[in-house]
């Protein structure tokens, strides 16, 4: 208890402070990932044989190369050319990475979309961008949030590797108080997992009831909470 009080209290603000740095780097590469990440979807849905082939592309490399090489490589290698920050680096790198994931999201959510909603909206002389964005999109995107949050728990941990290029998250606070401390690794771990789990499971119960929330008749997924 005498550890937990010297250690963990006295150096909470400090570790909330890297929980704080930790959800803005996920927001960040989350909007980008889902920008990007929807409008490669469309490519590789409905797009010139060209654009699908570059959707697929972008989706292949970054999906295949490790979240830790791709924050070295945006650090260590782009940074040669064009002056980024840590923090930076570390949402493009892990912001391109999701997108290549919610990519794959989207695609699959479009297509569940029966084919003829499309064709009616087509016989009924809608041109076909506006017949996407406002028949196909309001309802794939609907059933994207179920499996968007797995991506959001996915890179809710990912954040956490942000720290080998210097960014000042909760892990890297995590160490700088171990060093300072002088030992309880288990201890301050221990809260900082705690912490992650909290962010990870307040994240989900909100996305479940946006779910539930948006949810069309006869387009509902049955969960039990």
């Amino acid at each position: 208890m005498e550890a937990f009080n010297s250690v963990v209290i006295s150096q909470m603000p400090f570790l909330l402070g890297g929980l704080w740095v930790a959800l803005q780097l996920l927001a960040l590469l989350l909007i980008l990932g889902l920008g990007l990440g929807l409008g490669i979807a469309l490519m590789e849905v409905y797009g010139h044989w060209t654009l699908r082939w570059a959707g697929i592309l972008f989706e292949r490399i970054f999906r295949g190369i490790p979240a830790l090489v791709l924050l070295l490589l945006f650090y260590y290698g782009v940074t040669e050319f064009i002056e980024l920050s840590a923090f930076t680096s570390a949402v493009l790198a892990l912001g391109l990475r999701s997108a290549a994931y919610q990519s794959q999201i989207f695609r699959g959510v479009i297509q569940t979309v029966p084919a003829g909603q499309m064709a009616a909206a087509r016989a009924m002389g809608m041109p076909k961008h506006k017949a996407v964005f406002h028949i196909i999109l309001p309802q794939a995107l609907r059933q994207a949030i179920g499996p968007w949050t797995n991506e959001f728990s996915s890179e809710l941990k990912a954040t956490s590797l942000a720290y080998v290029i210097g960014v000042v998250e909760l892990t890297r606070q995590g160490r700088y108080i171990i060093s300072s401390t002088q030992g309880n690794v288990l201890l301050v771990f221990a809260v900082v997992a705690a912490l992650y789990f909290v962010a990870n499971w307040l994240g989900n119960q909100l996305l479940y009831k946006l779910e539930r929330s948006l949810a069309l008749p006869g387009f509902e997924t049955r969960r039990d909470d």
